[in-house]
């Protein structure tokens, strides 16, 4: 293969007649997805989008969403997808930032004055005038993609097509995605876990996708049976709601090869549970937008080792670093980098930011890691969450797993309480699952069989649930205001 065979009109020429891209209303085979890229290419370059220019696209989960970014690519634009959740001020915000030409729409409305809008009723289907496609340059811009802004303010990570020609090739060799592989795709589009894991690295290989829409606990398993793919991805959260089903539902998952947990810490029980509850393997890996995706995770035939996202993918590395950037021996904590060639081109408009992320070619990742001999990751915390307790370092990843591994925990999370004596106390929001009698006190309990004293959290509270950012990870900020609110 080649640099940028992951592009559609390339996909369309080895495998034209296999199936490509669905969801609940239409299903085009790989030939068929390149045309209707083709007839919304020839849509936005009339509209006036041309090489360099960005188009957003605002939609729920479905084919058109990856059918305009593919289009966007085609005739040399970018991409940026909008969460479709977003108010009319969130989204006119991204839509400044990206300096998008064209946004596509569900109703034809633009949240933007300077963005002109297309319903996704009215994208063209067919091809009037084809349009040559143009081969992108390695650093041409291909998407900016939003952080979450769980450290502040969202910022655009622009990732080239070199960022996601070798994203995607990477994640085809470690996941060993054949024309064969079928991925059920469940998290949302605008996010780069979706687009890279789920999209574009089967297509590359030449598979098919299937886009289900949003996650519904209710309806997976009809998914599941009906879809049968291959894999998926999803967050702890799915996993753990899925280990919950009744005992007596007996879901086929005989289609399903591996699945993938990322984008948030998730507790070696849950793997374990949600691995002999089904059957198939699963697999953590770990990284940030910034990074393009994964930068580490563990194998699919391999060693793989619970409480570990697994060793760097091959052709990235990993580093641990003291505050001085000196590397640590194995089995240290320090901070988390990495390089290679899925590290972004830098935030959009924000060269500060871009050189506190990125220094001498390696992205500083905010988290605190540990290497162990055979090179596979340990995230312990972010830095930013840690907890200095009368001087001690707390990791709230660690009293997090502690609670976890109680009877019917779901979900927790861990954060620092200002503390007139000592600084800042661990306080901790857990959600218990369906129909689960989870107490304060018996976690209080529980937590002292596990931790030292000074790791117990001051503080238990039960919650109906957490609340989340838009890409599923629970928002610490939140309940930090919560607290300084109090």
């Amino acid at each position: 293969m080649t640099a940028f065979d992951y592009l559609p009109w390339r996909l369309a020429g080895r495998s034209g007649s296999a199936p490509a891209v669905s969801d609940d209303r239409i299903s085009l085979t790989h030939s068929e997805f390149d045309d209707r890229a083709a007839a919304v290419a020839q849509q936005l370059r009339d509209t006036g989008v041309g090489v360099g220019d960005v188009v957003a696209v605002m939609l729920p989960n479905r084919a058109e969403l990856v059918i305009v970014v593919a289009a966007a690519w085609r005739i040399g634009a970018a991409a940026t997808p909008i969460n479709p959740a977003f108010t009319a001020a969130e989204a006119s915000r991204q839509l400044d930032d990206s300096r998008a030409r064209v946004v596509v729409t569900v109703d034809g409305h633009s949240p933007h004055p300077d963005a002109t809008a297309i319903g996704v009723d009215d994208l063209a289907t067919e091809i009037t005038v084809d349009v040559p496609p143009r081969e992108p340059g390695p650093d041409d811009l291909a998407l900016v993609i939003y952080t979450s802004g769980s450290t502040g303010r969202p910022k655009g990570a622009m990732l080239t097509h070199a960022n996601v020609d070798a994203m995607t090739s990477m994640m085809v060799d470690h996941f060993g995605l054949t024309p064969a592989d079928h991925c059920m795709l469940i998290l949302p589009l605008f996010h780069v876990n979706a687009l890279m894991v789920s999209t574009f690295a089967p297509l590359r290989a030449g598979g098919h996708v299937t886009i289900v829409g949003s996650f519904s606990a209710s309806r997976f398993f009809d998914d599941l049976s009906r879809v049968r793919p291959t894999y998926f991805s999803a967050v702890p959260t799915i996993f753990a709601l899925l280990a919950a089903t009744p005992a007596d539902v007996e879901p086929d998952t005989s289609s399903v090869r591996f699945a993938v947990c990322g984008a948030a810490p998730v507790s070696e029980e849950l793997l374990a549970a949600v691995s002999d509850r089904f059957g198939f393997t699963m697999v953590e890996g770990y990284g940030l937008t910034e990074g393009t995706c994964a930068s580490a995770c563990n194998p699919v035939d391999g060693i793989r080792k619970l409480g570990t996202v697994g060793p760097a993918i091959a052709g990235q590395q990993i580093r641990i670093v003291d505050p001085d950037g000196n590397d640590v021996p194995a089995g240290e904590r320090g901070e988390v980098l990495i390089g290679g060639p899925t590290v972004m081109a830098g935030y959009l408009n924000n060269p500060e930011a871009t050189a506190a992320a990125i220094v001498d070619g390696w992205l500083h990742t905010g988290d605190v890691g540990i290497l162990d001999a055979d090179g596979y990751l340990q995230v312990v915390d972010r830095i930013k969450d840690m907890i200095i307790r009368g001087g001690e370092n707390l990791y709230p990843k660690e009293i997090e797993s502690a609670l976890a591994s109680a009877p019917g925990v779901l979900e927790v999370a861990v954060v620092g309480r200002p503390d007139t004596l000592l600084g800042e106390v661990p306080v901790a929001y857990v959600v218990g699952y369906p129909d689960a009698d989870v107490s304060a006190d018996e976690l209080r309990a529980h937590c002292a069989d596990h931790l030292t004293r000074v790791k117990v959290p001051a503080e238990i509270t039960v919650l109906p649930a957490l609340p989340k950012n838009p890409v599923g990870k629970i928002d610490k900020p939140t309940l930090r205001a919560r607290l300084m609110a109090v």
